[in-house]
């Protein structure tokens, strides 16, 4: 199995079941740039060894580094539109015996009570979306033998298939007013960006390329929709109307742009370029062109993430060697690190009134949801997996293979 944090993808040897996750990721290759995303340009990939799982990550040189062992996470933090649950997805019910890796939806309070598995059942069930209006969640799941798009009410009741495909389809959100579902489908052959009514009628296809779309994302006013193409070669963010007229190319450069992320006014476009030699965050105001650099370190900055005012960015670093959570004022000035762990640490989404930031950290060996406020601070863990996992000492490399 292999659980995707950017945009590029190792495999594993895995189990039966896990090929169809691992087949979803692949082609996830963002659906969580919306509400929840990865480290950009680098993977956690997850090997079954010795009965068990282990957290991988690729170096450069040399075998892979070991994170963690027996896993069990939670991941991909969600936050409802009133700011007062989070949904995520998890294998919490992990049993290494019964070689149970099977992924539930699962609601929370935001202070860490009232826990609800709303997707009990034996398929993997993913990446949760809440509607506009906070009464329905948007999810993937694989209970019908391949991975389609379901919606259901947010107590997990009156549960609907939205759509039928022999590709894997993936959800990546509503459109603001609610009249709209997206999806990413690899129908096609290639994948591609659709959309779809809520009931899963008027399915419409936005991108038309021989190349791979990814990492789709909304405009703030549903008119819009950025997203990640590698049509032209090389990987470029896009913006085309929502219904998939006048695509542009926003950033048209020789080395990869990836993870668009709209301000909320929708007048700039946060993004991830390696330009400059590393991943850094920049952002275009889409009605002039003009680019500013909002980042700059010899280390990789990703996975940029706008607070609700439009006034700061979230993103994940490792400049100081572990991926952390830092904030930024929109326009680069006084980087401020929010989290001081020798840890993994990715998926910034801030609460709808700006007030908390939730996200999904590997400390303590778990992988579990935080919040902490704005300011940094008042760290509080939200999740807490029943089955512990040991933390290689010293982030040892592993002495063997995947």
């Amino acid at each position: 199995m292999i659980f995707l944090l950017g945009n590029h993808v190792r495999s594993a040897r895995r189990s039966p079941a896990a090929v169809c996750l691992a087949v979803l990721l692949i082609l996830l290759a963002s659906a969580c740039g919306a509400q929840g995303s990865g480290l950009a340009d680098h993977l956690i990939f997850i090997g079954r060894r010795d009965g068990g799982y282990d957290i991988r990550l690729p170096r450069d040189e040399g075998p892979p580094i070991t994170l963690s062992r027996n896993l069990p996470w939670d991941s991909f933090p969600v936050w409802s539109p009133d700011g007062s649950r989070i949904a995520f997805y998890s294998d919490r019910n992990f049993d290494i015996q019964d070689r149970n890796d099977n992924l539930d939806i699962f609601t929370i309070n935001a202070d860490g009570s009232g826990m609800t598995d709303l997707t009990p059942q034996p398929a993997h069930d993913a990446f949760p979306y809440w509607s506009p209006d906070g009464t329905r969640i948007l999810f993937y799941s694989q209970r019908d033998g391949n991975g389609e798009v379901y919606v259901m009410k947010a107590d997990g009741s009156d549960l609907q298939r939205l759509t039928t495909s022999p590709g894997v389809d993936i959800p990546f959100g509503w459109s603001p007013d609610g009249s709209h579902i997206g999806f990413i489908s690899g129908r096609s052959g290639n994948l591609e960006i659709y959309t779809a009514a809520p009931d899963g009628t008027g399915v419409k296809r936005i991108t038309k390329s021989k190349g791979n779309n990814y990492s789709p994302v909304w405009s703030p006013d549903g008119s819009r929709i950025a997203f990640e193409s590698d049509r032209d070669g090389n990987h470029e963010v896009y913006v085309a109307n929502a219904d998939g007229s006048n695509p542009v190319n926003m950033s048209v450069r020789p080395l990869r742009d990836a993870n668009p992320a709209w301000s909320p006014d929708g007048r700039h476009l946060a993004f991830v370029s390696e330009r400059d030699g590393d991943p850094e965050i920049y952002v275009m105001n889409t009605q002039f062109s003009t680019l500013d650099r909002i980042t700059s370190s010899p280390r990789d900055d990703g996975s940029p993430a706008w607070s609700p005012d439009g006034t700061r960015l979230a993103f994940v670093s490792n400049r100081d060697f572990d991926p952390n959570i830092y904030v930024v004022n929109a326009d680069g000035s006084g980087p401020v690190r929010y989290t001081f762990e020798i840890s993994i640490e990715v998926g910034p989404a801030w609460s709808p009134d700006g007030g908390r930031l939730a996200f999904e950290a590997l400390r303590d060996g778990r992988r579990d949801v935080y919040v902490l406020g704005a300011d940094g601070s008042g760290l509080v863990r939200l999740t807490n997996d029943v089955t512990p996992v040991a933390v290689a000492p010293g982030w040892a490399p592993s002495n063997t293979s995947d």
